[in-house]
């Protein structure tokens, strides 16, 4: 159960333990380079989690060098970083719960800092960072609490913190959601997931100050990127429809989409027409599908 405003405070360890619940495929240098910072970090009560979705064994000799260092387990699923993240979590022992990216890394006090805020805030069920790369300026600079109507600008998936007790309310990642999903809805899964935790009176906060890195490419505006962006809001715009957000609210989200077609047009940007273009039609399908 997530925290009751009205109970008295429960105690929170001064040192509360981290499990790093992280899904990979197809990256080892990038994997090495998270390894490398999470073995610098100030705060050592952690475990990570990796869940494997490689077909072959190009894990098996990186993840040895780092079990002499920290506790490492080795689990293998088939493809779905949803489904990847519900294989490792009946693992995860920790206090806290995080599901970093392959291509990510920590500063070194990171897991210090977060420890803290739990420490000091028994109330506080979980909190979100923010991300640092090329595609993450609509990140909110202000902290502050998280709830239906900004999740979306205070949450991505690998600056998420949440105490053992969320997991226990929530459950299970929406497996439809996620790259790799079958479904084409190939993104969102932390915002589900963190509405769902709203939905159970979890009280989640937005730390701005909380930086996690990130890589991210240039955008180029190819082919291949305009999919992504047509996958990732489809499944926004499943995910409006799924949680039965009010029209007024879907329709501002089709509207500045529909605002970046038109400022783009204005521009002569035939590339940025097409990449906005494949972000509205993403949205607009992904409201209606299962209709």
């Amino acid at each position: 159960m997530c925290a009751d405003d009205n109970a008295e405070p429960r105690p929170s360890p001064v040192r509360p333990s981290f499990s790093l619940l992280l899904a990979t495929v197809g990256r080892t240098e990038e994997l090495a380079n998270f390894l490398r910072h999470l073995d610098q970090q100030t705060h050592r009560h952690f475990e990570l989690i990796v869940v494997d979705q490689n077909p072959d064994d190009r894990l098996v000799p990186l993840l040895p060098e780092f079990a002499e260092k920290f506790p490492v387990r080795h689990l293998r699923s088939p493809r779905g970083l949803s489904r990847a993240r519900n294989v490792g979590l009946p693992y995860a022992t920790g206090d806290i719960v995080a599901f970093p990216d392959d291509d990510c890394w920590y500063a070194p006090d990171l897991l210090e800092r977060v420890a803290a805020i739990f420490a000091a805030n028994s109330r506080l069920d979980g909190l979100t960072g923010r991300p640092i790369d090329q595609s993450f300026s609509r990140f909110h600079t202000t902290s502050g609490p998280i709830d239906r109507s900004n999740v979306f600008l205070r949450c991505s998936s690998f600056t998420i913190f949440l105490r053992q007790r969320v997991i226990a309310e929530v459950g299970a990642f929406d497996e439809g959601l996620g790259l790799g999903t079958m479904t084409g809805h190939v993104a969102a899964e932390e915002s589900d997931y963190l509405i769902r935790a709203l939905a159970a009176n979890c009280r989640l906060d937005y730390h701005s100050e909380l930086e996690v890195f990130h890589q991210e490419p240039a955008a180029m505006y190819e082919d291949a990127y305009n999919r992504k962006a047509r996958g990732y809001n489809r499944a926004l715009g499943y995910v409006l429809r799924k949680h039965s957000y009010p029209f007024w609210y879907v329709g501002r989200t089709w509207l500045r989409a529909l605002g970046g077609v038109c400022v783009s047009a204005a521009a002569l940007d035939r590339p940025k027409v097409r990449y906005h273009c494949n972000v509205l039609l993403g949205r607009v399908r992904g409201y209606f599908d299962g209709d």
